[in-house]
């Protein structure tokens, strides 16, 4: 069987609503509002370090504390509202790295409707444009004064040579169109064919395994060479493989 073929198979496997609630992804699925579903597969994506079960647990504490309606609390909330932040904890990320997120939530939403407006600062339809869009969302997210130099490794970029794969994962959500009921495709600017596949331990090694990746290391070319490999099999929704490498590396 070829290669693609069988990565067809195993995206039609596991590109479906049974992949949900292992998932970080069950996070946002929580929702049904647009900026809700930003914010919370925004924090989702970015604690996705450790087990699987702890990252769920430990965003359901983070949305709790946020009374479940993630964009209200943005627009609303009080200095005495943020008190229960300062015992939050997610392995590195403390409650400092948790207050400047929702001090970045807080102002962008009082101008703009939603996040993918960070996302696509000089956008254009050119296929290899993620690299600059990357950048330049780094660039936004810390333009706060008060952002603190620690918070910065939580959020990677390009410019650092670092494969991004947490917001790559998040931008596959938000921006991938089927009916298969587990990514969202809500946005409509940043366009499925120009994602990178999110470069995490499975995908790479099982990457490595089938010769879709060649570089030593793991960063940013090293996600960029498999993505270009994987618009050999489709040059449209070259991400929508993200589910079978990730489900063959964890199965």
């Amino acid at each position: 069987m070829e290669l693609k073929e069988f990565l067809d198979q195993k995206v039609s496997q596991y590109n479906q609503p049974g992949f949900i609630d292992l998932d970080p992804i069950s996070i946002p699925h929580r929702f049904s509002k647009k900026q809700d579903i930003e914010i919370a597969g925004f924090f989702a994506a970015i604690l996705a370090w450790g087990q699987r079960k702890t990252i769920i647990n430990k965003c359901l504490e983070l949305m709790a504390m946020m009374d479940n309606a993630p964009h209200d609390f943005m627009l609303q909330h009080t200095d005495q509202d943020l008190k229960p932040f300062l015992n939050f904890k997610h392995r590195t990320f403390n409650d400092l790295d948790t207050l400047y997120f929702i001090a970045f939530f807080a102002w962008y939403y009082r101008s703009y409707e939603s996040l993918e407006a960070a996302f696509t600062i000089g956008w254009t339809e050119e296929v290899d444009v993620m690299e600059r869009l990357l950048v330049n969302f780094h660039r936004i997210f810390f333009s706060l004064p008060d952002a603190p130099q620690r918070t910065r490794k939580h959020i990677a970029t390009p410019e650092r040579k670092a494969a991004c794969k947490r917001l790559n994962m998040f931008l596959r959500w938000m921006v991938r169109k089927d009916d298969k009921g587990v990514d969202f495709g809500i946005w409509n600017i940043l366009k499925p064919y120009q994602l990178i596949c999110p470069c995490d331990l499975h995908v790479d090694r099982v990457g490595r395994e089938f010769g879709l990746i060649t570089r030593k290391q793991t960063d940013w070319l090293t996600a960029l060479e498999l993505t270009q490999r994987l618009r050999e099999f489709d040059p449209e929704d070259p991400v929508k493989y993200d589910f079978a490498l990730f489900g063959l590396g964890v199965g």
